[in-house]
């Protein structure tokens, strides 16, 4: 037991004691350092205290006992491996703090470099790096700005204007023309500005320093932009940050020193080669910030060809040893190469699959890791379009392709006025010099993001790619004006609401609104590029993926459709039957009229006369289909609509009446048909007079339908196709009531059928909770289930879908009470737990009976897994989601092996 709580209460890890395998407890950046530490490779000493601590300190607002000791101990051995005490006036030893969480969330929590300077030290610093007090001031005013902004919450802003005023008073537009003079005095500047938003003068105690900021890291795990962005990206609030105490090196002691960021591969195209950004003289935020211009990697081989051949062989080695493309952050302090962090990087949706395809080929990964580290969010990301640049559009500038995708928008300059419009339904542009952490609501708001400063590792292109959305940046052509809300760029002026184009594979930006073209991927499922005679790495990588997937999946995969052309276009992309045809959808424009006159019949011979109507026409449209669908099932649900879809307004009727009588005008018809509406009207129609209820209160309805579809199969069948029908009777509450219709529609089907050779399944939707949980007993008269969980979700959430999502649901998101709207994805616990029920118990009662879903979540990736668990034999969804379900449900097969692929 005592062992026990001697591991429990371990904190602290120096980096020999940690490895890859810990990211839970040590975070990512932290297990990579150990893991990088381990394998020899040159990273600064230092220490990471564990996400178990940063857990513990938010859930009770202090540090946990023991803490404070072990953090002291740590700091010791740091010490005595530098042969340097912390804040010492003569040679201080300083470190950074950096938060680093099990996933990565760029920007999103806190970082503090050159802790343990003071008035004092600042001094000791130069005369360590040999008398060069321009470095040494320079690092105490980037730990003053920093310190200020990420633990005291002193405006960024501030210190900005500050710099710039430094900067203008000296004629000149960059930071390294600031001499140990200016630096000094701006030190002074921010001094005064910490005092004014603090009320107290800068710490000078070091270990109060580090204290402050180990505590800021924590705290930032629960920040409104880290909160967003883990919503956004569906990653568990519970988790807490690791904190990473790391020795100090330098890339800002001069020319022969810098900071870099590089990728194995290309992260946007997934091409082999030397990618990533360098800045001389420089620190590492100043790369991801976008403040500064990068050069590219290959720069750095002029520079320091010993620093860039030992960087090509770690890089070379990393990729090797994580077999996977990998992210790195690195300094070189005076020549002298160091490895600051590791990860999988972040790729884009194309990158993703070539990738995958490209580590098959080189042996360092099976097939089913291949298809493990894709997914189908990327699959439908590049399944949309591409601009068509066959007119005469020509760039005014161009950036750096960050982040791929055609983004057309109304330009836009602040965070707030993104989400403002994009919450009227306007496609915006987020233009900015650089984004910051703060800009993350008008990322997620805008179709993409364009900056003028920056490359390929800033903020904006690192977060654009994690979320999918087009990014352009570097763009340093334009001039970026947001107080005035324009830029300007080539004589041209754009103001906010001007509309642009970026292409976020080539950089370049348009005026104006560009066409935009199918992309190769959706070409490709629609059967018009061949992959084996077509020279696009992208569309390669994604058929062995997809070929591999359908080989793998237990899970078969429908569609929803209701025409011929929905049904054949869902064929192209790999359906294997219909799951849902909805006919309620048959009936609306012209065919409205008839189905208003046979609600409101007022006798059996209007009644049977506008069904007679509507045989022809429901024949006519299921023999399109069956034949669309040649020898694949059919999923056809009896008429489903909440009445008031097919009547007129009652509202609006009442008014037209009252207008009329008041004219004089004869109205007996109107009056009649007010009468009827009336009688009629529901509430609540969506849990009214619908479904099976409909057909047992509307003789002949629902025995027209069965008709209609047993003759189409019969003609189908008799014209050499096959037809597989299976009738679905919607809304079953209880037994009895499919019972009922079942007899009928069996009489009709014996009658039309004959020795034919069709057969027709008939079965019920599980939409109603009630249904779920009496499966055993409506199994004894379904042949199939089929969930339709956009109405259990309704029903057993008592949400009314139609008015919820834009009353409340956005309060849900933000409080935490949704992770994601449960409409959108499966409600496992709960929603999810009925339809685990109802398959259990409908396949106690019935051995063998088929079991599918066809609601919207028929094509969610996370709900696709849930089914496969729960053991349905299908998805249905809408066909361009079908290459989704299909990938999703190879993925679920071989979910026991693998890596996340987050």
């Amino acid at each position: 037991m005592a062992t026990q709580e001697t591991v429990e209460s371990k904190y602290v890890y120096d980096f020999a004691e940690g490895n890859k395998d810990l990211k839970d407890l040590l975070g990512g950046k932290g297990a990579n350092l150990a893991e990088m530490t381990n394998l020899g490779l040159p990273v600064p000493p230092g220490f990471t205290i564990t996400t178990e601590a940063c857990q513990a300190y938010l859930s009770t607002g202090r540090e946990p006992d023991g803490l404070a000791g072990q953090i002291e101990a740590h700091l010791e051995s740091l010490e005595r491996q530098m042969g340097r005490r912390l804040g010492d006036p003569d040679d201080p030893l300083l470190v950074s703090v950096r938060s680093g969480a099990k996933f990565s969330m760029p920007g999103m929590m806190e970082t503090v470099l050159n802790v343990g300077l003071n008035d004092r030290s600042v001094i000791g610093l130069s005369t360590q790096a040999g008398g060069n007090d321009r470095f040494a001031w320079d690092s105490y005013r980037r730990l003053i700005q920093m310190f200020g902004k990420t633990v005291c919450e002193v405006p960024g802003e501030e210190f900005e204007h500050a710099l710039d005023d430094a900067k203008h008073a000296k004629g000149t537009r960059n930071d390294l023309d600031l001499d140990a003079d200016d630096l000094r005095g701006l030190v002074d500047a921010y001094k005064k500005i910490f005092a004014k938003h603090t009320g107290r003068e800068f710490p000078q105690e070091p270990r109060e320093q580090l204290d402050l900021a180990i505590r800021a890291v924590f705290e930032s795990w629960n920040a409104e932009r880290a909160i967003l962005y883990r919503r956004q990206e569906r990653i568990p609030a519970d988790l807490g940050t690791a904190v990473n105490v790391v020795s100090m090196v330098f890339g800002n002691l001069g020319p022969d020193s810098g900071t870099g960021v590089a990728f194995t591969r290309d992260p946007g195209s997934g091409a082999q080669g030397i990618y990533g950004d360098y800045l001389a003289n420089a620190q590492g935020e100043d790369v991801v910030a976008g403040i500064r211009n990068t050069v590219p990697l290959q720069e750095l081989e002029q520079l320091d060809k010993n620093s860039y051949d030992e960087l090509l062989g770690i890089m070379a080695r990393l990729e090797e040893h994580y077999k996977d493309l990998c992210d790195i952050e690195f300094t070189i302090e005076r020549g002298k190469l160091w490895m600051l962090q590791t990860r999988v990087g972040k790729r884009t949706a194309a990158a993703a699959f070539v990738i995958a395809g490209q580590l098959v080929d080189e042996g360092l990964i099976d097939l089913d890791e291949a298809l493990h580290r894709v997914n189908g969010a990327q699959l439908a990301q590049l399944m949309f379009p591409r601009f068509q640049l066959d007119h005469d559009f020509q760039p005014v500038a161009r950036g750096i392709g960050a982040s791929p995708g055609a983004a057309s928008g109304k330009v836009v300059f602040t965070s707030a006025r993104a989400v403002e419009l994009a919450a009227e339904g306007e496609s915006v542009i987020l233009v900015r010099r650089e984004t910051n952490p703060d800009d993350l609501t008008g990322m997620i708001a805008a179709k993409g993001i364009l900056t003028s400063r920056g490359g390929k590792t800033s903020h904006a292109a690192v977060v654009a790619r994690g979320m999918g959305k087009t990014c352009v940046s570097g763009a340093d052509e334009l001039e970026v004006n947001v107080p005035a809300k324009r830029f300007t760029v080539g004589g041209h002026t754009v103001g906010e609401g001007d509309v642009v184009s970026i292409d976020g594979t080539t950089g370049k930006v348009y005026l104006g609104e560009v066409p935009v073209m199918p992309s190769e991927v959706v070409q490709y499922f629609e059967g018009s590029l061949d992959p084996a005679h077509i020279d696009n790495p992208l569309v390669r990588a994604v058929h062995r993926i997809m070929t591999h997937a359908d080989a793998a999946r237990r899970l078969r995969v429908r569609t929803n459709a209701d025409t011929g052309a929905d049904a054949a276009r869902a064929r192209r992309f790999g359906a294997e039957g219909i799951g849902l045809c909805r006919t309620e959808h048959m009936f609306l424009g012209d065919r409205r009229e008839l189905v208003e006159r046979l609600i409101l019949a007022a006798g059996e011979r209007e009644r049977e006369d506008a069904l007679a109507a509507l045989l022809p026409l429901q024949r006519a449209d299921f023999v399109e289909i069956f034949r669309e669908m040649d020898g694949l099932p059919v999923t056809v649900r009896l008429i489903d609509p909440p009445l008031h879809e097919f009547l007129p307004p009652l509202e609006q009727l009442a008014v037209n009446v009252a207008v009329a009588q008041e004219r004089g005008e004869d109205v007996a018809k109107e009056e009649a048909l007010l009468s009827a509406v009336r009688r009629m009207h529901e509430e609540n129609p969506m849990l009214g007079l619908r479904g099976v209820r409909l057909g047992l209160v509307i003789p002949g309805l629902f025995a027209m339908q069965v008709r209609a579809i047993a003759e189409a199969a019969v003609a189908v069948t008799r014209d050499g196709g096959t037809a597989c029908p299976e009738i679905m009777v919607p809304l079953v509450g209880a037994v009895q009531e499919l019972e009922t219709v079942r007899a009928e529609a069996e009489k009709i089907i014996a009658e039309v059928v004959g020795d034919s050779g069709v057969e027709v399944l008939i079965g019920t939707m599980i939409e109603v909770p009630r249904a779920a949980l009496t499966a055993g007993q409506i199994a004894e008269a379904a042949e199939f289930f089929s969930f339709g969980t956009n109405d259990l979700t309704q029903m057993a959430w008592g949400f009314s879908r139609d008015d919820v999502e834009g009353a409340f649901f956005w309060r849900y998101l933000e409080l935490g009470i949704f992770g994601i709207s449960p409409f959108e994805s499966i409600d496992a616990d709960g929603v999810g737990r009925l339809v685990r029920i109802a398959a259990e118990e409908g396949r106690a009662a019935r051995p063998g009976l088929k079991l599918g879903v066809c609601g919207e979540h028929g094509g969610d990736p996370d709900s696709v897994h849930f089914f496969h668990a729960v053991g349905l034999d299908y998805v249905s969804c809408s066909p361009f989601r079908v290459p989704v379900a299909r990938l999703e449900a190879g993925r679920a097969a071989i979910s026991t092996t693998g890596s996340d692929s987050r």
